[in-house]
């Protein structure tokens, strides 16, 4: 039997991670050539390109892209058995890629990751902050937060608890378009759609009953905090965590309606990749993570 060509999966995941031949030499202390060499021997082992190259640009061929995920995988694995044989020798150590969107990380994360490295000084942590749907194994992320309704996944997924979704819109909106009183009413409406939440708007209201409203109106964003200025200036209604309309609630600038129709409430996820063995370092963030956002 041949075993597999560990040191060039492991080369070729990073040079995936990196988008970059000379990026992954850097990051793995090999040759720019020594890095080529193992990715060419991996092809011709494969029989298949992995890479599309250019003078200025590297991508996964088709074939590459799952190759890539199982790759991350492989290199994973390996980490966490090397920490697993360590474990109770020293603390926690070692670099955790994460990725959480955008305001939420700013305004609820950053704060417990300065807490959480507070408590594990040998760990460091690379936070990727952004509303975009990152793919977590592809990328190379070992943890992320995400804030909606997930479709079926090879993805290992905690749901962690429910945020709150606020349906809003400024009094000039109002005084020009007329409040609606009945959630059916919301598709006569200029709606603006955070496309970071994907589906119809869904409402329960008197009795249990159920409304679907599909987003349509002058803006749509992947960043809530790109609809806050357009709601205030009465450009349409919005469904928007309090995490990203709480202040200008707070401040008058806009008002909640449809008091007896409540938005379903959007679930906040923590995933992980596929594979059940983590490093240690991994495993104490999602802990810490899953015990602060319970609430």
């Amino acid at each position: 039997m041949r075993l597999p060509d560990l040191e060039a999966w492991a080369i070729f995941a990073a040079v995936a991670e990196h988008r970059s031949f000379s990026g992954a030499a850097d990051a793995i202390g090999l040759s720019k050539a020594t890095v080529s060499k193992a990715v060419s021997r991996l092809e011709a082992h494969l029989g298949v390109s992995l890479f599309h190259r250019t003078s200025r640009r590297l991508a996964l061929t088709e074939a590459g892209g799952p190759l890539a995920e199982h790759a991350a995988r492989i290199v994973a694995e390996a980490q966490a058995a090397e920490e697993a044989a360590r474990v109770g020798a020293s603390a926690p150590s070692g670099r955790v890629r994460m990725a959480v969107p955008m305001s939420f990380g700013i305004k609820n994360v950053a704060p417990l990751i300065a807490e959480f490295l507070a408590e594990h000084p040998q760990i460091e942590i690379e936070l990727h902050l952004s509303d975009a749907r990152v793919d977590i194994v592809a990328e190379g992320f070992d943890v992320a937060l995400r804030i909606a309704d997930l479709p079926d996944s090879s993805l290992r997924a905690r749901r962690l608890c429910s945020i709150a979704a606020h349906l809003v819109a400024a009094p000039s909106y109002l005084a020009a378009h007329g409040t609606p009183t009945h959630a059916a009413q919301l598709g006569e409406h200029r709606l603006l759609g955070y496309t970071n939440i994907t589906g119809p708007w869904r409402f329960r209201g008197p009795g249990g009953a159920e409304v679907s409203v599909r987003a349509a109106g002058p803006l749509g964003a992947n960043s809530g905090e790109a609809l806050v200025p357009a709601l205030i200036a009465g450009l349409g209604i919005a469904r928007l965590p309090g995490f990203i309309v709480g202040d200008a609630l707070a401040a008058g600038q806009v008002v909640e309606i449809l008091h007896d129709w409540a938005p379903a409430p959007i679930g906040l996820h923590l995933l992980t990749p596929p594979s059940s063995l983590r490093p240690a370092r991994v495993e104490a963030l999602i802990a810490f993570l899953s015990a602060r956002l319970r609430d």
